[in-house]
Parts: C-alpha cells; structure tokens; sequence
C-alpha cells in the first residue's frame, strides 16, 4: 500500500494543474476570429480571418495554422509570443522562387503571392516580445543562406520586431511603419523587391541582402538606423538602395559588403533627424549635420568592409555623408578585398570628413584600405574638405572635378601622399584651394589639368607625368622634385600667382603664359627652358632663361636671357621692353610689329647688365634693316637691343631760300640714293631736244 500513495499523489497532482492550467482550445473558422484570440485560443485558419484588436495591449500566447489570411484591425497592439505556421490558400499562391548561380547560389522571388498578413492602418502587430519566438512564417523553400518567408505581408499601420533572432517577413508592401526595439540584436533579413512605401525603423540590426539576395526598397519613405544596417550583394549583382537615412542616437552605422563583381549604390544620405519620431523622421535645419551636438547624437558613419560602393547616381547632388570629423566618420576597409568608393554626382558636393581605416565608431586616422573614384557624370564636383587618411589611389575621370579645400578658413584638403599605394590618375581637373595649410601631392599622371587656386603653398614632389595644363591662379605652386615637362601649358593667370622651381634643377616648361605680377622662380644655377608658344608678362628669377620656343609679351628676366637659332622673340615694340638683369646671348628669329610711325629709338631688350649683348638675331646684324628700323645692339646705355628709325640723306645742292628742298625718297636696303641716275637722265633728254630742233631749222 505504500508503494501506491506516492503514485496517486503524482496523478492528483496532474490533474489539479490541468484544472489551473487547461490547453488552449482548439478554433477553426474564417471571418472576425477577435474573441477565439482574446480567449487565448489556437486557431486553425479556414479561410479569411481578421482580428478587431481593442485598445491598449493584448498578448496572444496562442498558435495560428491553417489555411487563409489574417488581418490586423482596430486601434491596439496584438503581441504573438509564438511562431504561427499558416499559408495562403493554394488557389492563391502563384510565388515563384528560383536559385540561380551555380556553386554560388542566389535567390530570386518573381510573382509573389498576395499578402497573407495585413495589418492595417491603426493597429499594431507585435512579432514576439523580447525572445526568440512569436513570428508568423511558413518556410518551405530550400533557399541558402537564410529562410525565405513564403508568408508575405502588409503593413499600413504598425509591425514592431521584438525578436532577438534572424528572421525574414518575406515581400513586404503597404505604406506603414516597421519597428525593431533597440537593443535586441535581432536582424531583419530584408531580400528581394519590397514595394513597401513606409518607414523602416532598424533598432539593432537590419540584412539588406546578402551573398545568397539581392534587395530593392524602391518605394520606401525613409529608413530610421538606430542600429546597424549591413548591405551585401551576391556574386556580380548590383544593389541600389535610394532611400534617405536618419539617425537620432549616437552609435548607428551602415556597413556594406559585396562579393567580386557586386556593387552597392547609394542615392540618398545619411543624416541626423530631430523632428517627424518615428514615422517621419526629418532634420529641421541641415546645418546641425555639419555641427557637434551634446552626447554626439549626431555621430554616424558608414564601413565599407572590402566593398564597391558608389554614393549618387548621377542625378542628385546631396552627399551621401554630409559632416565633419566631430559627426561622420567613413571607414575604408580590407576584407577579401580592398574597398572602393565612388563619387556620381551631378553638382558640387563636399566631403567634410576623413575617409579612414579606424574600427567601426571613429576614423583614429587609421589609414584606409581603398581607392576613390570621382566619375566621369555631367557637373560632378568634389570638394574634400578634409584631411584624407585613405591609402590608395584616387581617379578623376574625364570631365569630372576634384577640389582639395573650399577655399574658406577651416576647409582645407589633403591626401595621404606618403602612403604606400597612394597615386593620383587625373584624367578630369584637380583643384586645390587650401588657404592655410600646405600640402604636398605626388605620382600624378592622366591626361587632366592642375590647378593652383589657395593662398597656402601646393608642392610638387617625385615625378609628375599628366599631360594636362597647369594653372596657376593664386599662392604658389612649387616643384621639390619631378618636372612639368610633359604638361601641355603652364599659365600664371592672376597676379601675385607664382611657380617656385628653385628645388628641382634645369626645367622646361611648354606653352607658358604669364599675367602681370606673376613670377616664376628657379635656381641661381639652373636653365629654365621655354619650349613651344609663350605668353608673357610677369617675371622670371633665376639662373638662365632659354627660349627654344617662342617667347613673347614684355617681361623681365633677373638672371641671363638666352634665346637658340630655334627660338623666336615676338614684341609689338610699344616702348616696354624686355627686361634683363643678366646677360643677353641672342640667335634665332625676331617677330616684330613695329608702331606706327618711325620718330625715335624704340627699345626691345633693355639689358641692364653690364655685358655687351652676344649673338644677333637670324639675318639681322648689327644696323640691318627692320621695316623701316635700323636695329642696334648697342642701344639705350651702350649694350640694349633697340631700333632707330632711319634718317634719309640731304640732296647735294644746297636748297636756296626761294627753293623748296627736293622730295625724300625711300632708302634702299643698302642706303645709296637715287637722284644722281635721275639728273643725268634729265639732261641727256635736254641735249637731245636741242640737237633735234638744229637739225629741223637747217632742213628748213
């Protein structure tokens, strides 16, 4: 008998917890299933339900199967705390789900079946409550990589994510608000086209696809990150996400990944919002983006972890990352492979902060692993306004622009020039417009043009190969090594602009062109050759100028000018002459537009030296003649190169005071006059006259 009591005891025992605790009851049924759910009922679909959800929270520990669709009424919040497995009816599923790619399988979704899951406006359908379960999901596809969820849905009011697992919702349309909680680190698996048109608020974690899913938001209002947000691609697909994003707490990122081939687009940007909550998020002023606020809220930043990522599409010029280091931070980041980040924009933008290689939350100037690309889009120019940590090659593409600094106090530019794989291929125009810090550039090849445009020093280091021109419109550009020998022009174009060869030995420079008050400098010892057509008008400092080319305008050389029998000097002798402080060798051709009227000596080299000018021009020696000049090269003080104009000689009869002198005649080459052939003509016509009138009167 004793042996029997503790037996019964168990058995009471059972059945006093069933009495406490009974199962949920089993409801079958379609249409308003409201009362099954509030009763805690399982139910098992038969067709069309809906559930009038009354205010305030309700908690449903129940299962929902079967066959049909369920629709989320009324003005509270249903929170499910267990998965539910229902499906569409299978007169309605039309869903079609491919696995393309081979050995490297992706997931494509055409057709996809109409909702089974509505919530509408007004409600609030909760998917679990801070565990693992409560999801509503059939998945019976073999997809890799995650569950692709067969029960679509649509959310017009509210769907909050309060799961701390991986899950998909399957197509998402509507134009509602979907909610993850902060800190669940659950993560949203978003795949596929999603016509949802709402707001996506991503509190811990959202998957914009991934190796094995490409996704599209194309109608989505905003995405809200308060978490990160992570955007992969598959094998050679290419994914655009042209939402804005929003941040309102400090920590958020987006991190974006691509396999080989992939590329990610972002049109939209990343920016703080202060007004709108959850469902409209927007920034009241977007100055706030570029300023540091209490308890850095408006910190965020974007990882590009061995990614392709291209910001604008071409038709939009607002930055993708607008901020300074205190508020944006963009990492360049290694993974299977180095990053690249592209700039496609259709106006001026400006980069406000370092792209880095720093570990996820800040930048710590750590260097990037990547490359920059500004691409060849109608409009497309970049400002970096910031010091650049990033260590790769940066590309501008024809017609594309690349500013370093804004030209403004506090906006200078740089980049990371003594980095390993640091180089620059500009094929478009590169700017620089520091005003207070120098910086130094280097490895710049590519068919563009360079630009001066700062009032702080731009140096030139190593070789310098881009066949483009070189601009110089304010402060100094200087060489410390390399040359600009295989630049098509060089033009000081804004006086007090100066070039600043002294560091760099012999320089030739081609189709140079100077305005008034700039100054090329080069060493005490250096030959400074002009090659091809040049425009002058500055000043030249330094050992000697050689002109090979042709060199004209009114300058002046502080050193010795030197022109080659190949070399042309071109003056419009208008009195300012070409001033030498050194010595003047000359050969060559001299290209001259004379004044107007020939009254004095008119200089053309002014040569204040002391030596006597060696060498003539090509053809005109010492006192040739020079439409209408005689050129010395002894002019001025004893040793300038001037014309005279020339005198013509006095008839040899003295004129008397009834007499008007004779006519003067234009000079010949070699200076002889011509009126004594004439008066022997004269008088041979004279003696002939007479000796015809004798003979006439002795026949008569």
């Amino acid at each position: 008998m004793t042996g029997r009591r503790p037996a019964a005891l168990i058995g009471a025992l059972v059945v006093l917890a069933a009495l406490l605790h009974p199962a949920p009851a089993v409801a079958a049924g379609s249409g308003d299933i409201t009362a099954d759910l509030l009763a805690g009922r399982n139910v098992t679909l038969t067709g069309d339900a809906v559930v009038n959800v009354p205010e305030g929270t309700t908690t449903y520990d129940g299962v929902i199967t079967g066959e049909g669709t369920l629709r989320i009424a009324g003005s509270g919040t249903l929170i499910l705390t267990k998965d539910s497995d229902f499906s569409l009816p299978k007169a309605r599923q039309r869903q079609a789900v491919r696995i393309l790619g081979g050995n490297h399988p992706y997931v494509v979704v055409t057709r996809p079946d109409p909702p089974a899951v509505i919530v509408d406006r007004g409600a609030t359908l909760q998917y679990g409550n801070g565990g693992g379960t409560g999801l509503i999901g059939r998945f019976p596809y073999n997809t890799p990589g995650y569950q692709l969820n067969q029960d679509n849905i649509e959310v017009n009011g509210t769907l909050r994510l309060s799961l701390t697992r991986s899950f998909n919702l399957g197509t998402i349309s509507g134009s509602g608000l979907i909610s993850q909680p902060r800190f669940l680190w659950g993560t949203l698996d978003l795949a596929g086209t999603n016509p949802f048109s709402g707001v996506i608020d991503n509190g811990t974690g959202a998957a914009a696809g991934k190796p094995e899913t490409t996704v599209a938001l194309p109608n989505a209002r905003a995405i809200l990150n308060q978490g990160t947000w992570t955007i992969d691609t598959p094998l050679h697909q290419t994914v655009t996400i042209r939402q804005n994003f929003y941040q309102r707490e400090y920590g958020s990122d987006i991190n974006v990944q691509s396999r080989p081939g992939g590329k990610v687009i972002l049109t939209g940007q990343y920016s703080y919002s202060d007004r709108g909550g959850t469902t409209d998020p927007s920034l009241s002023d977007r100055a706030i983006n570029w300023r540091k606020i209490p308890h850095d809220l408006n910190k965020r930043g974007t990882n590009i972890k061995g990614a392709d990522v291209q910001w604008g599409d071409g038709s939009t010029n607002k930055i993708f990352m607008p901020g300074t280091a205190d508020t944006v931070y963009i990492n360049l980041l290694a993974a299977r492979f180095r990053s690249k980040l592209t700039f496609a924009y259709n106006g001026p933008v400006t980069l406000g902060a370092p792209i880095g290689g720093g570990v996820f939350h800040d930048t710590l100037k750590s260097p990037g692993a990547g490359d920059v690309v500004i691409k060849s889009v109608r409009g497309n120019d970049v400002t970096f306004a910031a010091d650049q940590y990033y260590d790769g090659s940066t590309t501008i593409e024809k017609g594309a622009t690349l500013r370093l600094g804004t030209g403004r106090p506090g906006g200078d530019g740089s980049l990371l020039t003594k980095a390993a794989l640091f180089r620059i291929v500009n094929d478009g125009s590169m700017v620089v417009r520091n005003t207070g810090k120098a910086i130094t550039l280097s490895k710049i090849s590519g068919t563009g043009s360079l630009t001066q445009a700062g009032a702080a020093t731009t140096r030139l280091a190593g070789a310098q190969t881009y066949t483009g021109k070189t601009a110089i419109s304010r402060g100094v550009l200087a060489l410390t090594g390399g040359s600009l020998k295989s630049s098509s022009a060089v033009m000081l174009t804004k006086s007090g602009a100066k070039l600043d060869l002294t560091k760099t030995g012999n320089q030739t420079l081609r189709d140079v062109s100077q305005a008034s008050g700039t100054t090329v400098l080069y060493g005490d010892r250096a030959t400074l050759t002009l090659s091809r057509q040049s425009k002058l008008s500055g000043t030249f400092q330094g050992g000697r100028l050689l002109n090979i080319g042709t060199a004209g305008g009114t300058f002046t050389v502080e050193g010795d000018f030197e022109q080659t029998p190949e070399g042309r000097l071109s003056t419009r002798s208008t009195g300012t002459p070409l001033r030498v402080t050194g010595k003047v060798s000359l050969a060559g051709k001299l290209e001259l537009t004379p004044p107007a009227q020939v009254t004095k000596e008119v200089p053309l080299i002014a040569n204040d030296g002391a030596d006597p000018v060696a060498g003539a021009f090509t053809n005109l020696p010492e006192g040739a003649r020079v439409a209408g000049y005689q050129i010395t090269y002894k002019g001025g003080d004893g040793n300038d190169v001037t014309l005279k104009p020339v005198k013509a000689k006095a008839a040899l009869d003295k004129p008397t005071e009834h007499n008007t002198p004779p006519a003067t005649t234009t000079p010949t080459a070699t200076g002889s006059s011509l009126w004594l052939p004439a008066t022997l003509a004269a008088a041979a016509i004279a003696l002939l006259a007479l000796v015809l009138i004798v003979v006439h009167r002795r026949r008569t």
